[in-house]
């Protein structure tokens, strides 16, 4: 099932998505499909009609994985780390998947990593490996904006992840997803900058 978050000019809402590549419809749902029961109200959209938003603002935190790819650690001069290297990005760099990345003043250098992202359906913590399943709602897109020269300067990532805008995240949640393979492709106006696959990323 996809999920999205939208609006038609008024309140956020939520919807499942349907319909065919190019002609997908929108079925609005009331409630929160991450921390309540929802239902259909009947009503559709088509998806040319409105404005996606980030199909979910976190409630707890926005928790990274860096130089997760052996060939992204080595296109940046780093060392592949042992364990995961963890950060955060603040829920206020939340934004829809269509909405402007606003470039800090205090960078030169902002790019751009396509991620994919885990959705958690519920409060939890210290999950054992084998019932982390039962916690994943499901997995959308991030792009984990970055400027680079700010990063390269500060020994923690804090300020060069964190700025208001810089996680993008969207067009939708899948619910029904093998995460094991799949192929994630970064675009600049057209141009591929990355593809790579989920199965080379060093720590699952």
């Amino acid at each position: 099932m996809r999920i999205a978050r939208f609006t038609t000019g008024e309140e956020p809402e939520y919807g499942v998505v349907g319909g065919a590549d190019g002609d997908e419809i929108i079925a609005s749902l009331v409630g929160d499909p991450l921390y309540s029961g929802v239902e259909l109200t009947g009503e559709q959209h088509s998806l040319a009609e409105v404005r996606l938003l980030a199909p979910v603002i976190p409630r707890s935190k926005v928790v990274g994985v860096g130089r997760n790819y052996a060939a992204h650690a080595a296109e940046l001069g780093n060392a592949v780390p042992s364990e995961p290297l963890l950060f955060l990005k603040p829920n206020t760099s939340v934004v829809g998947p269509n909405d402007p990345i606003v470039y800090p003043g205090q960078s030169s250098d902002v790019s751009f990593e396509g991620e994919l992202a885990v959705v958690i359906g519920r409060i939890c913590r210290d999950v054992p490996v084998d019932k982390v399943a039962d916690v994943i709602f499901g997995y959308t897109v991030c792009n984990d904006v970055t400027a680079r020269d700010l990063q390269k300067k500060d020994e923690q990532w804090a300020r060069a992840k964190g700025f208001d805008s810089f996680c993008p995240l969207g067009p939708w949640i899948e619910t029904e997803l093998d995460s094991t393979d799949l192929m994630i492709t970064t675009t600049v106006n057209g141009e591929v900058k990355q593809h790579d696959s989920t199965a080379l990323m060093i720590h699952d």
